[in-house]
């Protein structure tokens, strides 16, 4: 990893035919080059223990090189697949918590998340962390929590950017962004133009908000509700910063336990933002719905207590947040009992609804 700094012009003041200039440098302009070079050492280990063999450039290179020889001897005909995402508002609760270990768990799990839908295997990841003012030991937390999550599902943290942008960014904000790339069989794509009428909807559970709705939920807790990141509800385990701190579920290990058995999962959404009504439309073909039984599945104690704030309406609820659903499988009848069995060391996986001929839409019954 390297840190990018911005630039900016720095005036001088003149007078009496004299250039009057006290001492300056770029750590006087807001930007501590020591502190860049803080952070790097503070991660680099950390970064390291991601590499697979296939990594062949040391931190701090310009561009990271991967060798896809061996990655790619497995696939006759592959295909790349690449995204981008970010963490939203989410990381304001981080600071106001002042925790931000798991924030870089998010920000793998959400760009993952988006490429396992069409059946892709992670391989790369990079990321790009923007602020006011650079604080090493932030930085340590947010790539620690990078690379706890890229250990658990084998991805190589490749590289990255720390940009420190006085004037940018308020005080104490950061930014975040991930790419991530991934690699997937070219005729195993899953697109979803198999899925018929009568194919079932399969939810796997979240855990909590993941990283969308985050501007809605702060206004209800925090200026509605009027509550503190460290007050206790009864309907909470954890106190409410907490709560909605909880990471993002990465499913990569979710959906290559289901693939690696050999099932045909014909459609896949991750419930981001927009929820479920916005989500699942996405992978249907033209002239399919789908029809979603509410109550099939677990209500998450956060989503109850954000709709009792304010009395939120139903509909905006759910097309906001996960609503206790992080991704949804759509397979054939006949393959559900084999998804629940490849899943069963990993999460519970609920039937919530079916595929019906008509508008492309989603209808909560």
């Amino acid at each position: 990893m390297r840190m990018t700094v911005s630039l900016w012009e720095l005036a001088p003041t003149y007078g009496a035919n004299k250039l009057n200039v006290n001492k300056v440098d770029y750590k006087s302009a807001g930007v501590d080059i020591d502190a860049g070079n803080d952070a790097v050492e503070r991660i680099k280990d950390g970064v390291k223990s991601t590499f697979t063999s296939s990594v062949l450039t040391e931190v701090g290179s310009f561009g990271s090189l991967y060798d896809l020889k061996s990655v790619l001897e497995n696939y006759e005909n592959p295909v790349l697949v690449q995204s981008i995402d970010g963490v939203g508002t989410k990381i304001i609760i981080a600071r106001k918590l002042g925790k931000f270990d798991t924030i870089g768990m998010d920000l793998v799990s959400a760009c993952a998340n988006d490429i396992l839908v069409m059946g892709a295997r992670p391989l790369t990841f990079l990321d790009y962390i923007a602020n006011d003012r650079l604080k090493p030991g932030i930085i340590e937390e947010i790539v620690r929590g990078m690379v706890t999550a890229c250990r658990d599902t084998g991805v190589s943290l490749v590289g990255g950017e720390t940009a420190e942008m006085p004037d940018t960014y308020l005080p104490g904000e950061h930014d975040l962004v991930g790419v991530i790339t991934g690699v997937v069989e070219k005729d195993r794509i899953i697109t979803g133009q198999s899925i018929r009428p009568g194919d079932l909807v399969l939810g796997l559970p979240s855990n909590g908000l993941h990283t969308n709705g985050y501007s809605f939920a702060r206004k209800l807790f925090f200026e509605l509700g009027r509550y503190d990141v460290n007050d206790t509800l009864p309907e909470l385990e954890k106190s409410v910063g907490l709560t909605l701190l909880e990471p993002h579920i990465n499913y990569t290990n979710h959906l290559f336990a289901a693939l690696d058995n050999g099932i045909d999962l014909k459609g896949i959404a991750h419930i981001t933002g927009g929820g479920l009504v916005e989500n699942i439309p996405r992978v249907l073909p033209d002239g399919l719905g789908v029809e979603i039984q509410k109550g099939s599945w677990p209500s998450l104690p956060i989503i109850d207590v954000m709709q009792s704030i304010s009395n939120v309406d139903e509909e905006e609820m759910y097309r906001t947040f996960n609503m206790g659903l992080g991704i949804v499988f759509i397979v054939d009848p006949h393959n559900v009992d084999a998804v629940k069995s490849a899943l069963k060391d990993l999460t519970k996986v609920y039937e919530i609804g079916s595929v019906v001929s008509g508008k492309n839409e989603v209808i909560i019954k």
